[in-house]
């Protein structure tokens, strides 16, 4: 472990790499500027728990934003780090800070924001008037500040950190938002979360803005239940709030525990050999934004036109089937090479971050629908962004219901419309239905399973329920099933944990190049064991020859078992 020397000595040479402004407006602390403009920055935006005084640490207090720097290749980055101690989302704003901030940002650059632990004192007092609205709302407070003496309207929490959002991303910037980090206090040896105030409503704004979002809040707690309760005494240099040299760097590792776990590879690129090391968060921990392009109707991936003379098999799912994003490669775009482009065309119409819910509501599935001619083919692969809570904003708009019965719930949209939320199966059941009037084939796969569900050596696939409700779907229209879930299982569990870990982009649930291909080959096997299914006819000379795979008669049939 690093003495506090060593760490004095290295958070001293990385403040030798920042340029601090030599005027600053009226009232305003010197902050520091990029030490390099030709090269990308990081700029951190906070409390005292990110940078505390002038980050000199002479009162023993220092913010994560310090050493921070230690985990980055400072010569290929910089690491600017222009929070400010006590202030709040809101007095960050009015103070100044954040429109000096803004003039050093360009295109390219990244922003952390991690408000909260002043954001719970008064709105309106003689001391610092630093409070915002509680929560992630739109409702506004009209004060005669009793500092300033002038009229002031305060917003929420999360309206604020919005509002750096939106103003970030208009200068090209890439935005993500950290829950504050958790004070030092105790229940029961469990660190006390802010999981139904703060954290909760950093997240909410996140979503609500499809930026990355890393709740270092838990990670770090996470962290001190680990060292326990005697040696967190030891992080922190007072009561409960600031943290030694030691805590600070604790809660920089946890950021960028954060950050590796959202494989954001633009900003993790810059990582050091010591921010290589540090493993990643919990999938739970973190949420990425999957706004990924639609495949350009009128091409292959190949680019050929697609011919009418001939079948269409089109696909339709999630980031799983077409990633599109950083090393992210989904099955479907590589399950084409199985198929004779002579004989059939392959679309992949699948898009990251849609669920059976989204994927309707946005009429992706009307624009499959009315290119659909007799003959064609449709396979629906859908699962991982269906589950949550219908109306919980985190969620995006993209949970359905669970179940395949005809239950509905009307929720709110953005733009005042009412949206009547189906069940998962219903919007499948729909898709098929569709499907079969204009005379084309449905194939319902169950979704592909997540990479982290090893028990005692052995693989069991997560997505229990999806998977039974496709195989009832199957079952009620008639369609084809093939269970995806349960084959691509059986591969990795022949593969083996390490092998397995080879196949991924990310944390758990994207795959790269060669996972992609190892379930496309899945989905081939499960395809080929469907008997008389005319599309095995249009597979390659390769393919028709002999088998990809060992699939069992349970796992696939013409109506589910």
């Amino acid at each position: 472990m690093m003495s506090i020397r060593v760490l004095f000595a290295s958070v001293c040479v990385a403040l030798a790499g920042s340029v601090f402004a030599g005027s600053v407006l009226a009232g305003l602390r010197a902050l520091p500027e990029p030490a390099d403009d030709t090269l990308p920055s990081v700029f951190l935006i906070g409390d005292s728990t990110v940078r505390n005084g002038d980050a000199s640490g002479g009162n023993g207090q220092w913010g994560w934003g310090e050493p921070f720097r230690d985990f980055f290749d400072l010569s290929k980055l910089n690491v600017v780090n222009r929070a400010v101690g006590g202030l709040s989302s809101r007095t960050y704003l009015t103070f100044g800070y954040w429109e000096v901030t803004k003039k050093h940002l360009k295109p390219g650059d990244f922003l952390i924001i991690q408000f909260g632990h002043n954001d719970a004192s008064p709105i309106n007092d003689d001391q610092r008037a630093r409070g915002t609205i509680r929560g992630n709302g739109d409702e506004v407070e009209e004060i005669l500040n009793q500092i300033t003496g002038k009229g002031e309207v305060v917003h929420s929490y999360g309206w604020y950190l919005r509002n750096y959002i939106r103003e970030a991303r208009e200068k090209g910037v890439h935005p993500i938002v950290c829950s504050p980090v958790p004070r030092k206090s105790w229940d029961g040896g469990k660190v006390n979360r802010a999981t139904s105030s703060y954290a909760s409503w950093a997240r909410e704004a996140a979503a609500a803005e499809d930026v990355p979002f890393v709740d270092l809040n838990d990670i770090v707690a996470e962290r001190y239940e680990a060292i326990g309760q005697p040696g967190v005494e030891e992080l922190f240099a007072d009561k409960h709030t600031h943290t030694s040299l030691a805590g600070a760097r604790l809660n920089a590792e946890c950021v960028v525990a954060g950050l590796r776990a959202l494989a954001l590879k633009d900003l993790t690129q810059f990582l050091s050999v010591d921010g290589e090391r540090v493993s990643r968060a919990r999938a739970s921990q973190v949420a990425i934004v999957d706004q990924r392009p639609v495949l350009e109707e009128s091409s292959e991936a190949d680019g050929a036109i697609l011919r009418d003379a001939i079948p269409t098999l089109y696909i339709i799912g999630d980031s799983t089937v077409r990633n599109g994003h950083m090393d992210g490669v989904g099955w479907g775009e590589v399950v084409g090479q199985h198929f004779d482009h002579a004989k059939i065309n392959v679309v992949n119409r699948a898009i990251g971050g849609r669920s059976t819910r989204s994927f309707w509501r946005e009429g992706r599935w009307d624009d499959v629908y009315q290119k659909l001619k007799p003959g064609d083919f449709v396979i629906m692969q859908f699962g991982h962004n269906d589950g949550g809570r219908v109306g919980d904003i985190r969620y995006k708009r993209r949970p359905a219901l669970p179940g395949i019965g005809d239950e509905t719930q009307d929720v709110s949209l953005d733009d005042g419309r009412v949206e009547s939320v189906r069940t998962y199966g219903w919007y499948l059941k729909r898709f098929c239905t569709e499907t079969t009037s204009k005379g084309a084939t449905p194939i319902v796969c169950s979704p592909v399973p997540h990479k982290d569900n090893w028990r005692d050596g052995k693989f069991v696939p997560d997505f229990a329920d999806h998977r039974k409700w496709c195989g009832q779907v199957a079952e009620e229209m008639g369609a084809k099933f093939v269970d995806l879930t349960a084959l691509i299982g059986r591969r990795y569990q022949d593969l083996g944990e390490a092998e397995v870990e080879t196949l991924f982009a990310d944390a758990r649930t994207h795959t790269n190049k060669k996972g992609a291909e190892v379930n496309a080959e899945c989905v081939v096997a499960g395809l080929r064991s469907i008997a008389a299914l005319p599309l095995n006819l249009v597979m390659t000379e390769r393919e028709q020859g002999e088998r990809v795979g060992d699939v069992s008669a349970p796992l696939v049939s013409s109506r589910a078992e």
